[in-house]
Formats: structure tokens, C-alpha cells, sequence
């Protein structure tokens, strides 16, 4: 109900289209998140050539894999498990690092070799919201533990190969030079 409010500017124009008020007025907080005319002009012509975006970052994405696959066929890295039965969209391609400082080292040679890597999330729970308003079910046995040894590498639309070669290349030269 909160949301619906916040969505609806504020008011309870949802109970006044279910008929459980006779009219609708503000009753708190809210605002509009409808996209203006330039955004959805925008998004009009992304959802246009749609089909070809995915197949780009797809395309991408195995590149990143191909080029990795050695590492971890060394044991230096873990990379991303697509089940047979699943599709995905390439949203994002990472690594996992062994250890949080390795990650830490491995961030800081990219960096310095002007490549934008990050370490993605905070888990949920260890968020500042999260910490407030949340609670983990359990053990944390592996949740913080391995989002401590993610790295996300850079994955857009126009990405090219040479820069994908440039960078899955430093990752190689960063296991090389440390002898992992």
C-alpha cells in the first residue's frame, strides 16, 4: 500500500479506482516516475534495435570467457556457470578473485592500467538500508565471503574486442607477474 502511494504521486488514487473512496487526495510522500518525452524517445530507439544490443553484449560476454577460460583452468579465478537449460542477456560479466586481498591487488593493477573494474555489490544485508530495516536468515557462510572476491569488468553495448583483448590480457599479465 506505501508503494502504491509513493507511485501514485502521493495520493490514494489507487483506493479511489477500487471504489474504497469517494475521491482521491494526498496522503503523503510521492512523486512521478514516469520517463519524460526525451527518455522514452531514447528508450524508443534502444527497444528498437533491442535484438541486436543483446546479441553484442552476448557476444562480448563469451569473448571474456574464452579469453579466461585458462585461468581458470589453473585455479587462479571463477568464472560465471550458465546452466544448459538457462538463456541470459549478458548483463554483466565478472570473475571471482581467491581472497579479498587479491581482489584488492587485482582492482588496483587494473586501475593503474586504466581499465574500470569494480567490485560490485554490498550484499544486501551488510547495506546501510539493509543493516537498518533487514536481517540474514542463518549463517552468513557464504554470502559476504564471496561477494568479497567479485570483480566486474566492463561490459556495454560498443565495447570492442581489441579493449575486451586488452583487458582479459592484464588479468592474465596481474596472475603472471604474482605467481598465484
Amino acid at each position: 500500500m506505501i508503494l502504491s502511494i509513493l507511485r501514485e504521486k502521493g495520493t490514494n488514487r489507487s483506493k479511489f479506482y477500487r471504489g474504497e473512496v469517494d475521491k482521491y487526495t494526498w496522503v503523503d510522500l510521492g512523486s512521478s516516475f514516469l520517463p519524460s518525452e526525451i527518455n522514452a524517445s531514447y528508450l524508443y530507439g534502444q527497444l528498437e534495435i533491442a535484438d541486436d544490443i543483446n546479441e553484442t553484449r552476448l557476444r562480448a560476454w563469451k569473448l571474456y570467457m574464452e579469453l579466461l577460460l585458462l585461468l581458470k583452468q589453473k585455479g587462479f579465478i571463477e568464472l560465471p556457470t550458465v546452466p544448459n537449460d538457462c538463456n541470459h542477456n549478458a548483463h554483466l560479466f565478472f570473475i571471482k578473485t581467491s581472497s579479498l586481498s587479491e581482489r584488492t591487488e587485482l582492482l588496483r593493477y587494473l586501475r593503474s592500467n586504466n581499465i574500470a573494474a569494480v567490485f560490485h555489490y554490498v550484499p544486501l544485508h551488510s547495506s546501510i538500508e539493509g543493516e537498518k530495516v533487514g536481517r540474514f536468515h542463518g549463517k552468513d557462510v557464504y554470502t559476504t565471503k564471496e561477494s568479497n572476491k567479485l570483480v566486474r569488468l566492463p561490459l556495454f553495448y560498443d565495447i570492442t574486442e581489441d579493449e575486451i583483448r586488452y583487458i582479459a590480457g592484464k588479468i592474465m599479465d596481474f596472475y603472471e607477474a604474482t605467481n598465484r
